[in-house]
């Protein structure tokens, strides 16, 4: 199915690409995250007239991202966790615990696919390199630091 990109989507293409994907990820993501559009004329036409304002919010979205990777750059992220005498965790850090971490930390707007988890999740005590995809052009890397609660 050919599609036309409403915004930047990581490894497919940029804002007004006209692209051909795989019906199922066009019909079950792309269009109901309104991430992309069938590619008939009409819609060509009507994506015309409106590129000058999904150029504007998609300059908005990533001004807003750099402002929030310029503050999250570096961030170093405590979290206190139960473990055991050995270090390991009763349970796991995910990348939806981080996400409820960073927003009580002050950074709104950061949600669970957000956050990447390069070795899956935490499960013992530890610092730990993880990536937060602000934007598909904001990638930031922070520092989490897991400490031991005894029980």
């Amino acid at each position: 199915m050919q599609v036309i990109l409403l915004e930047k989507v990581a490894n497919l293409g940029n804002l007004g690409d006209v692209v051909r994907v795989r019906d199922g990820y066009a019909r079950n993501y792309l269009i109901p995250q309104r991430m992309a559009r069938r590619a008939t004329e009409s819609a060509l036409q009507e994506f015309e007239a409106r590129r000058a304002e999904l150029e504007k919010v998609q300059a908005e979205r990533l001004a807003a991202a750099q402002k929030v990777g310029e503050k999250l750059s570096g961030y170093s992220l405590n979290m206190l966790e139960k473990a055991g005498v050995d270090g390991r965790l009763f349970g796991s850090v995910t990348n939806m615990d981080i996400a409820a971490a960073l927003v009580k930390a002050g950074f709104e707007d950061i949600v669970k696919t957000q956050v990447r988890l390069p070795d899956g999740a935490l499960k013992s005590v530890g610092e730990y390199p993880v990536t937060v995809v602000l934007h598909p052009d904001v990638v930031v890397d922070i520092n989490v630091v897991v400490q031991g609660e005894m029980v």
